[in-house]
């Protein structure tokens, strides 16, 4: 089920991308409509303005071919005047009338002229407005023109990266979707399994109830008196041991000796240093004597290692009593009780040297040199001493709380432990508080007292180790304090150990009890274990096991084999009739050649050589023949020679055939187990080949089906991504064609003018 809704929520997220990146992709294609209408318009107005334009140039064709007919009138009329004037001057005399014509028709000139040069400076003036209005225009619309083309190209490099992350998201959507696809398999399959769970849980929940019902009954029936059932009754049973929790107490007692070590090392520098300081200020031991009350109190100082050490002590004897084999609780742990008498030592050693310290620094604060500063910094410290000594005795106090238990259990009950070690780890922290102001409030005072004339170098070095082993008590009070507030939990849940269903123990003689049931218990158990009898390796069993698996004979086939191998054995029984025919056949020529060999012997003794020849010829045969009945061979032909008896050469005969009979057949034997063998393996490694190819079929078959349908599949995506990327083309090329038109007609435009 969870499989189930992790899939849902990442179908959820999938188809939220989706309606996004479609959201995006409608706003986008609204933009490049709008563009698109945008550029329309303004294609529009350019044509326009380009017949407006060409209207204007039209204009001022005209107007410049009117100016230079006015022109060339005016220079007509100038010369007419000019030769007018000439005349005038020679026909002076001419008389009244002409003087009035000629000045008629000067004034008449005179007013056209005015009109036409009137004409001309408005045409100029016209002309000129237009030259600007069209240099206006040109600008605009070259402005809007780079603007559009800035546009065009953002909006291509847009399609283009929306392009590029359509074709990422559609890749990892895939890749997504086939996960997803093998995923929801997995889940349903876990669902499949889950639900089979579910139904098998079900059967064992109503299998195991009725069988505590069962159970019940018979309690109810058969058992007169349940001593679990009541707390006072529970409490005198034996409990379990708890081996993992002891481990554990164990541990965490580790940690705090090694904590308590620390701070004891840090006290001892503490209170060593004080002494060695209380000797050289506010006066030098060494140049003059120190006051009654520094003495007394570094005499008292001195004696620091015999309170202190036995803090260190007692902690070690608590640790060295938790043990494996022990039950750690408040009412066993005795030890505690010689911590708790330890630290009550070191307490009444605190509260004998505080007078004397608090006395000790009023004389440092009423010497000469003590300034109002300084004299500021002994008062903190006085309260510090006063509150490090309250700590301990608050701190004294738990832990000797904690320590009754195990004396006297009705003193302290059990409901109040976990308050108890509250309140130590309160007390422990108090501890560290009061260390990290004592260890400010000194650390001023000794740089006070550094800055004095009379510091001396023995004063300086003495602060600075009483600072250092203050640094180091604070540090080990903040690492007491913190591992105790650490495993406070696990100390106040160590109280309730006990016996089963119980919720206290406070009897330390069950705590021995039980340790002598558990001692009892493993020497059973040791008892009880035996010695495991030999086995197979399990490499040899694996081999074994493999070797079983690829024989897969049926019954048929070893029914087969045992046939073959009756045949066998009646092809060797005929063998060996043949030879102990061949036997017997020997036998009597033997018989016959001992005969002659005989009758030779007792004609003369002359035949003993050669009979002793052939003895030798047949001993070399026999040792072509088998090499290992050579020597009896050999001894046998040679008593013959000696001692002629058919008996003994007859036996020697016939037992080197039989041992070679022997020999003959365990070898067929054993050719024969070979190629039986051999057969089952070649019929096991013929089926694995076979099941082999059948695998290989299958597989090769879903290689095919999977890379049809993914070839299908990449191709349907191609075919949609090149019909998107063939439109997207086509308006790119007719944006660029638009843009290359409106150039064109732009450069026109701009050559025209120039050549006006």
């Amino acid at each position: 089920m969870a499989a189930a809704a992790e899939l849902q929520g990442k179908y959820q997220k999938l188809a939220q991308e989706y309606s996004k990146l479609r959201a995006q992709n409608q706003v986008l294609k609204k933009g490049v409509v709008d563009e698109q209408a945008n550029s329309a318009s303004l294609k529009e107005q350019l044509k326009m303005k380009d017949q407006s334009l060409r209207k204007l140039q039209q204009e001022m064709d005209s107007l410049t071919f009117r100016n230079q007919q006015l022109a060339k009138r005016v220079e007509l009329l100038q010369d007419e005047l000019t030769l007018s004037e000439s005349k005038g001057k020679k026909n002076k005399k001419s008389g009244e009338t002409a003087s009035q014509l000629s000045q008629e028709q000067k004034n008449v000139f005179d007013e056209d002229l005015q009109k036409k040069i009137e004409e001309n400076e408005r045409l100029h003036i016209q002309f000129f407005e237009a030259d600007e209005q069209h240099k206006r225009l040109e600008s605009e619309l070259r402005g809007r023109l780079e603007v559009l083309e800035m546009e065009t190209a953002q909006h291509k490099a847009v399609v283009d990266g929306l392009t590029r992350k359509y074709m990422d998201t559609i890749e990892k959507l895939q890749s997504e979707k086939a996960k997803l696809e093998v995923s929801s398999e997995a889940g349903s399959s876990s669902v499949k399994t889950g639900t089979a769970n579910q139904q098998q849980l079900k059967n064992l929940h109503n299998d195991l109830g009725s069988r505590l019902g069962e159970s019940l009954h018979i309690i109810s029936e058969k058992v007169p008196f349940n001593d679990t059932r009541s707390s006072q009754y529970n409490a005198l049973n034996v409990p379990l041991h708890n081996r993992r929790r002891q481990l554990k107490l164990r541990d965490l007692s580790s940690q705090a000796l090694a904590f308590v070590q620390d701070l004891v090392t840090a006290l001892l520098n503490f209170h060593t240093y004080m002494e060695q300081r209380v000797q050289i200020f506010p006066v030098d031991s060494a140049t003059d004597t120190i006051s009654p009350l520094n003495q007394k109190f570094s005499q008292y100082l001195h004696e620091n290692a015999s309170y202190v050490r036995p803090l260190e002590e007692g902690m070690l004897h608590l640790f060295e009593s938790i043990t494996e084999d022990t039950v750690t609780v408040l009412e066993t742990t005795v030890k505690l009780k010689s911590f708790s008498d330890n630290l009550a030592s070191y307490v009444c050693f605190l509260r004998k040297i505080l007078p004397y310290q608090l006395k000790s620094l009023e004389e440092e604060c009423e010497s000469s040199l003590c300034t109002a500063a300084l004299r500021a910094r002994n008062m903190e410290l006085q309260n510090d001493m006063k509150k490090l000594v309250a700590v301990f005795e608050k701190l004294h106090t738990y832990i000797n709380l904690l320590a009754l238990p195990s004396i006297k259990p009705v003193k302290l009950l059990q409901t109040n432990f976990s308050s108890v070690f509250t309140h130590v780890a309160s007390a422990l922290h108090g501890f560290h508080d009061v260390m990290k102001d004592i260890s400010k409030h000194y650390s001023h005072k000794a740089a006070l007292e550094q800055e004095l004339p009379t510091a001396t170098q023995k004063l300086i070095t003495t602060n600075d180790c009483i600072l250092s082993s203050v640094v180091a008590l604070t540090n080990a009070a903040g690492k007491v304090a913190s591992f105790f507030n650490n495993n406070l939990d696990c100390f106040t849940a160590s109280l309730s150990y006990g016996p089963k269903g119980g919720m206290e123990f406070i009897n330390p003689l069950s705590a021995e009890c039980m340790l002598q049931y558990k001692k009892k218990a493993v020497a059973y158990m040791k008892l009880l274990k035996k010695p495991c009898s030999d086995s197979v390796p399990y490499e040899e069993a694996l081999a074994n096991r493999r070797v079983l698996l690829s024989s897969t004979e049926s019954r048929e086939g070893l029914a087969q084999q045992v046939q073959q191998s009756l045949e066998k054995i009646a092809k060797l029984e005929q063998e060996k009739e043949h030879w102990m025919l061949e036997a017997q056949l020997a036998k009597i020529r033997l018989e016959k050649d001992n005969k002659k060999v005989a009758n030779k012997l007792k004609n003369s003794s002359s035949p003993l050589i050669e009979a002793a020849q052939e003895s030798s010829i047949i001993v070399n045969a026999t040792e072509q023949e088998d090499n290992g009945t050579e020597k009896v061979l050999r001894e046998s032909v040679k008593s013959a020679s000696l001692i002629p008896e058919a008996d003994t050469r007859e036996d020697l005969i016939k037992n080197h055939y039989m041992a070679r009979i022997v020999d003959l057949t365990s070898q067929l034997q054993l050719a024969d187990s070979k190629s039986v063998h051999f057969h089952a393996e070649c019929r096991a490694l013929a089926k694995r080949l076979s099941l082999a190819e059948k695998s290989k079929e299958a597989s090769s078959e879903e290689i095919r089906d999977e890379l049809t349908t993914t070839k299908r599949s990449y191709e349907d995506q191609l075919s949609m991504m090149s019909d998107h990327l063939c439109s997207m083309n086509e308006t790119l090329s007719k944006q660029q064609e638009e843009i290359d038109t409106l150039k064109l007609v732009n450069k026109g435009n701009s050559r025209k003018n120039k050549s006006r």
